[in-house]
């Protein structure tokens, strides 16, 4: 039990690493941060409802995690090919599509939210 324990904590330890990363590298993560920050500043200014900020946390989370897998992507396909390949182009634009669907459908998901709202 005690190694188990001792496994999690280090696998966090990890994880908040690569957040950490993440921040400091990455412009695209930098700017959904900045984004969320100010989702999070309009959701105090018009008071959403517990309902509203979980979906809210969760439009959040799921674009910010989308875009760490992109970057993983990314960054895993330019140590495999460093030069141009037109098949790895292929992975990193399909890998950039599913950011867009991430917010794209965010877009909605928060426009229909905060409708109520103005």
């Amino acid at each position: 039990m005690k190694s188990f324990v001792f496994g999690r904590i280090k696998s966090l330890k990890f994880a908040l690493y690569g957040m950490f990363l993440l921040i400091k590298t990455e412009d695209a993560i930098i700017t959904q941060s900045l984004i969320s920050l100010l989702l999070i500043a309009s959701g105090f200014y018009v008071g959403l409802s517990k309902l509203d900020w979980i979906v809210q946390l969760f439009c959040m989370a799921f674009v910010l995690a989308i875009e760490s897998l992109n970057t993983a992507i990314e960054k895993l396909c330019d140590f495999i090919h460093p030069d141009y390949h037109h098949k790895i182009g292929f992975i990193k634009d399909i890998a950039a599509g599913a950011v867009s669907f991430a917010v794209v459908i965010s877009i909605v998901i928060l426009y229909l939210t905060y409708s109520s709202y103005l």
